[in-house]
């Protein structure tokens, strides 16, 4: 009996011990078992950090690149706000020069008109004015009408040709003037100095200094200057090309006839 009972305690202790190695070696891959799934949950947060470190970079690149597009939109809104204005200024600028070229293409209608009888007017003072440069004179009238059919020369142009004419004029009528020329008197061609003081008389005198004479306005012809003023036309003639100093000289001059 105690034999049996003894076998029998041997069986348990044999079962017992196949048991508890039963059990260690289960919890043995219980434990390996969790390692590798802490390991692979380690592994999986250690990627999922990754991503999220990635996911951050490429937010924040893409915050950087969304500040850098709205800078560069406020900076391109302020220039083309720039060019707006610009252009609103040049099509204000357009606007009005067509204002100024239509009034340009009216007043021309009132000022070509205006310079043909300036021209008119110029040639018939010279015809009746002193014959100073008077050849030269009537060749500038000529001039004027030749650029008044030139299609190359704006109306501004003709019209300022026209003004700087009527000036040379103005000027023949100022100071003591002297030059050196040819006069026709009694058919005979003499080289003579002319003098002129302003538009008050017109004197010449041969180059010898022997004669002299004097344009009468009145009858338009020349006439011989009595030999008491050759002297001092030759004083006059060397004070207007400033070969002598100014002084007092008497020298006829034909008054203007009144009017009855």
């Amino acid at each position: 009996m105690t034999k049996v009972i003894n076998k029998s305690k041997v069986a348990a202790a044999l079962i017992g011990m196949f048991a508890i190695a039963g059990s260690a070696s289960a919890a043995a891959q219980d434990l390996s078992t969790l390692q590798n799934e802490e390991a692979k949950i380690h592994t999986a947060d250690k990627r999922s950090q990754q991503k999220i470190d990635s996911l951050f970079e490429q937010s924040q690149e893409l915050l950087y690149e969304y500040r850098a597009v709205v800078d560069e939109y406020e900076n391109l809104k302020v220039y083309n706000d720039h060019v707006q204005r610009l252009v609103d200024d040049q099509n204000a600028s357009l606007a009005s020069l067509q204002r100024q070229i239509d009034g340009i293409e009216a007043t021309k209608q009132g000022v070509v008109p205006l310079m043909y009888k300036m021209i008119d007017a110029l040639e018939q003072f010279v015809e009746l004015d002193l014959p100073i440069h008077k050849e030269r004179r009537l060749a500038r009238v000529e001039r004027l009408r030749e650029i008044m059919g030139a299609s190359n020369v704006t109306t501004s142009e003709q019209f300022r040709q026209i003004t700087e004419a009527y000036q040379a004029e103005m000027d023949y009528g100022a100071g003591l003037i002297a030059y050196e020329g040819k006069l026709q008197f009694e058919g005979e061609e003499i080289s003579v100095d002319f003098f002129h003081l302003g538009r008050a008389a017109l004197m010449a005198q041969s180059l010898d200094l022997k004669n002299g004479w004097i344009y009468n306005k009145e009858a338009g012809a020349w006439e011989a200057l009595d030999d008491a003023y050759l002297g001092s036309l030759t004083k006059a003639i060397r004070m207007a090309r400033k070969q002598t100093a100014p002084d007092l000289i008497k020298l006829p001059i034909y008054a203007a006839e009144r009017a009855e």
